[in-house]
């Protein structure tokens, strides 16, 4: 008979966007209609860069044409885009990442989750808390997590992110064999030093771990001193993968474009300790499971890095950014203590009660959505994450309700 996989029946609770929408939906059929305005989800909200737009129109129309129609392009990416990302995204800021290390595909998401599949069932994996919950129940349904008491799963290492450490979590005491790493944080915000990356390489290299480097919100980073990539730290080409989007870059959340970055030399092992270079592997593994993204979507994305689809990109960043300050400002102005804004489209919100009981509390008085910190893990126990992601008269009405019930 066939059998079920039976870790999906340790997934704690329904999936945390899921639950927020059960719960909206709830609100709207029992309440008077009024505008709901949703700061919870990172959903953008802007139109596409025209860069991306006029090329994305040249690359349909040459659809159009016998001479220059495009099928099955290459799974791993067009090289025009791998190049592009390759000479812009890292070797501008120093970090030696070559186009065949780079595969593009439709979303940091799906390979966040699906990259786990290279390793053996029986890792010791390391969480931050709170955390994208994408990283804890795609390793729930692969069977590493084992049983959840308490809000947390015995089979995982958490690495509490709290005010105290700056919510940057240091490495643990103990050994561990892959860590998922997010910089800038989603949910809170916060962004690590280069020193901060260094203890974690360092780290990696000791253990022979692996880190999982999840950088979708980089291009929000305006500290120059702060790295954009894992691999401008020396070393990390050996022990890190790299997870990029142009969802939030660039606002594809619905054209769907990123890419993973994996380096020649990064490595894991087999059960007798000889070292197993990841790149071929993930290639398989790419190749095999997905057809690529299509032509259109990647001159789209390419056009990202010409010097129009540059200065486009920044001043959408530079929108969300502003938005980002009026919900951080305002929110300190109510007495909460918030961090993240600042080089993040998050900003984490320290609400002094249940979160959940936060998010019904501005649903039913002010109709603004926030996300429950409890959503994200333990450690996000009595916090909010509202994000930057709207309109700007939306973000300031959103603040002015809220302002006037508190």
């Amino acid at each position: 008979m066939i059998l079920v996989n039976e870790n999906y029946s340790l997934l704690q609770s329904s999936y945390l966007f899921a639950e927020i929408a059960r719960r909206i939906r709830e609100y709207e059929s029992t309440n008077p209609p009024r505008k709901i305005i949703r700061m919870g989800i990172g959903d953008v909200t802007e139109p596409l860069p025209s860069a991306c737009i006029e090329a994305m129109h040249r690359a349909v129309d040459e659809m159009a044409s016998r001479d220059t129609f495009r099928g099955y392009g290459p799974e791993q990416g067009y090289a025009f885009l791998r190049e592009a990302i390759a000479e812009n995204d890292f070797r501008a800021r120093g970090a030696d990442i070559a186009p065949d290390e780079i595969f593009v595909s439709d979303g940091a998401k799906c390979d966040t989750a699906n990259i786990q599949e290279l390793f053996a069932r029986d890792i010791r994996i390391a969480i931050p808390d709170p955390v994208y919950p994408v990283y804890v129940d795609t390793n729930v349904m692969a069977g590493r997590a084992g049983p959840a008491t308490d809000g947390r799963y015995a089979g995982l290492v958490y690495l509490d992110s709290t005010a105290a450490n700056g919510f940057v979590p240091a490495p643990p005491a103990e050994p561990v064999d892959l860590v998922y790493l997010c910089f800038p944080n989603n949910p809170t915000g916060a962004t690590a030093t280069r020193e901060q990356l260094a203890a974690w390489v360092a780290y990696a290299r000791a253990n022979k771990a692996l880190i999982l480097f999840d950088a979708a919100y980089e291009a929000f980073i305006r500290d120059d001193a702060t790295p954009h990539s894992i691999y401008e730290i020396p070393g990390a080409r050996e022990c890190a993968i790299e997870f990029r989007s142009f969802s939030k870059t660039a606002g594809f959340t619905g054209t769907r474009c990123a890419f993973t970055v994996v380096p020649k030399e990064c490595r894991a092992f087999t059960a007798a300790g000889e070292a197993v270079p990841l790149h071929p592997l993930w290639m398989r593994r790419h190749t095999t499971k997905f057809n690529g993204v299509s032509y259109p979507v990647q001159r789209a994305a390419e056009a990202i890095y010409t010097p129009e689809g540059k200065a486009q990109v920044k001043s959408l960043i530079d929108f969300y950014l502003g938005n980002a300050a009026i919900v951080r400002d305002a929110m300190s102005r109510l007495g909460y203590e918030a961090t993240g804004g600042a080089n993040s489209p998050y900003i984490w919100v320290r609400t002094g009660m249940d979160s959940w009981k936060f998010f019904d509390k501005a649903l039913r008085e002010c109709q603004v959505v926030v996300t429950p910190g409890a959503g994200f893990g333990r450690s996000g126990e009595g916090y909010v994450r509202i994000s930057a992601f709207n309109s700007r008269a939306n973000v300031e009405e959103a603040m002015a309700r809220l302002s006037a019930t508190r």
